[in-house]
């Protein structure tokens, strides 16, 4: 039977990826890679040279598919993605069906751990039930965005007997929750952070975190949150291409 793996590569530090990832590298005979446009360069870069420097057999092959455009306009979210996870989904499954002999194995490298904010597993489970081809998926767990942030920052996300929230831009721009005091926001395209007027709030910032180009900023919200928006425009201008995480921390003695 034809397996999949989806595996976690970390946050773009190389050193990142585990000895179970390694170890299940070695095992692929195709790794399959969606185009993102604007990011092909930056994960093309890594994805090479996690091969070069983890896989021991040449035997592998590169298959490469164009991700479907996506409509991201904010009143058609909804409809949008489950359209383009559907355009996705075919083309995931044409891949594993056209691309894997019966008893060969292949793997999507996915960025940071594949258990948060990534849909691979998702569609994966989909297609199972309605291909004709039967696959088995393994997933492989990897160093996330908010594991990196952490470190960077050299924080401890969670506070004695009290919740972390990890959530969206999107849902952030409806305020900072009132009833949980640790919020990790990702997917934030539109620097919601900037409109909360919370005093009482610190922000952890990092683009490219865990990367060769990451960048931190921190410090009371109120006051660095303006020199985030700059760098943040800065480093899109620089590079094409913006991937943020941050918690917001609320100071326990000014509640």
């Amino acid at each position: 039977m034809r397996k999949v793996y989806v595996i976690g590569i970390g946050a773009g530090d190389p050193d990142h990826i585990t000895v179970q990832a390694v170890q299940a590298m070695n095992r692929v005979d195709v790794f399959f890679v969606i185009d993102k446009g604007h990011l092909k360069e930056d994960l093309a870069g890594l994805r090479a040279e996690l091969l070069s420097r983890h896989v021991d057999h040449g035997r592998y092959r590169v298959v490469e598919a164009a991700d479907p455009e996506r409509d991201r306009s904010a009143d058609a979210y909804r409809d949008a993605v489950v359209d383009w996870q559907d355009r996705r989904a075919e083309i995931y499954e044409r891949m594993i069906a056209e691309e894997l002999d019966d008893d060969q194995s292949g793997a999507f490298l996915v960025w940071g751990d594949p258990s948060l904010y990534d849909g691979t597993l998702r569609l994966l489970d989909r297609i199972a039930v309605r291909s004709a081809v039967p696959f088995e998926v393994e997933s492989i767990p990897g160093i996330s965005s908010v594991q990196a942030l952490a470190a960077a920052h050299r924080l401890i996300l969670n506070r004695i007997g009290r919740p972390v929230l990890i959530t969206t831009g999107r849902r952030l721009a409806a305020g900072m929750p009132t009833d949980i005091d640790d919020v990790v926001v990702m997917l934030d395209g539109g620097a919601a952070f900037a409109e909360l007027p919370d005093t009482d709030v610190d922000i952890y910032w990092g683009a490219y975190v865990g990367s060769h180009d990451e960048v931190l900023v921190s410090g009371n919200l109120q006051e660095v949150k303006q020199e985030i928006v700059r760098v943040r425009a800065e480093q899109r201008e620089r590079k094409g291409w913006i991937m943020d995480t941050y918690l917001l921390r609320r100071r326990p003695e000014e509640r």
